[in-house]
């Protein structure tokens, strides 16, 4: 069968699947073949379907995410890699980087709390030469991965990356004053409807937060006015209905808030200062 072929029938194969189907089996096919997208499609449509592409269609099938079977996915114009570790790094959260860049556009240290793939935290010292950076999480795995992309993306001097849990006493010991913190932390409700690529496949431990998703913003923005340099700022990803609810529980730890959208309109990210009055 040619790769046109194949295609083709594995469009429809994951028509069942996924809402973006042809673009799932060109991804796939790209990486079966080693080979880009574009040049996919530019110089390979004739070619013969290679062994491994219906293996890769029948992961995808059962709602394995694309970017767990390449292992990679790009976030605000760079590759990540990503495994079943961590999240997988979205658009949306691409919103929480503008908002942060936005709102203190020079930022010297860094934190970024629960770093997942240092997807914020990489791009965010990509973008500004200047700074070093801190990443916490609880999940060596996802440490592992975070370590693996701040080698990749030359970033590995000036990004540290450091086991530690929230919800744990003592955590922040030692960890030093930042003027920019950053986080996207669980804030799924418990029992919210996913679809089945993030359910099954995602790490629950980085997804949920108890009944009303805000079990983790309860826990960690009361502990950030010890982190923040004066003048520093939080800037916290969430559900586009927790804006009120966050700037809430933001309000009894002293903090002022402001929520701003994602490119789609929807409150994304929540900018935290700390007043001193």
């Amino acid at each position: 069968m040619t790769i046109a072929a194949a295609l083709r029938a594995a469009a429809a194969r994951l028509a069942a699947t996924s809402d973006t189907a042809r673009l799932d089996a060109e991804v796939l096919m790209a990486h079966a073949l080693g080979v880009s997208r574009s040049d996919l499609l530019l110089r390979h449509m004739d070619a013969q379907e290679p062994a491994m592409f219906a293996a890769l269609v029948e992961r995808r099938a059962g709602h394995e995410p694309v970017a767990y079977i390449v292992g990679n996915q790009e976030f605000y114009g760079r590759p990540f890699r990503v495994t079943p570790a961590t999240l997988i790094p979205r658009a949306d959260s691409e919103s929480v980087v503008e908002t942060a860049l936005a709102a203190y556009p020079s930022p010297q240290h860094v934190l970024d709390c629960g770093t997942g793939t240092g997807a914020l935290l990489l791009t965010v010292l990509a973008e500004c030469p200047a700074a070093t950076g801190m990443g916490i999480d609880c999940s060596p795995g996802a440490l592992a991965v975070a370590r693996g992309n701040a080698a990749a993306l030359g970033l590995a001097g000036r990004a540290r990356l450091v086991e530690a849990d929230w919800n744990q006493p003592g955590w922040a010991a030692g960890l030093g004053h930042f003027d920019l913190i950053l986080a996207n932390p669980p804030y799924v409700e418990a029992d919210a409807p996913l679809d089945p690529a993030v359910r099954d496949h995602e790490p629950a431990g980085a997804l949920f937060a108890g009944p009303e998703g805000l079990d983790d913003y309860r826990v960690l923005i009361p502990q950030l006015p010890a982190l923040l340099a004066p003048d520093g700022i939080a800037v916290l990803e969430i559900g586009h209905t927790q804006g009120p609810a966050v700037s809430a529980i933001a309000a009894v730890a002293g903090f002022s808030s402001e929520v701003r959208p994602d490119l789609a309109g929807r409150p994304r990210a929540v900018v935290l200062r700390h007043s001193t009055d």
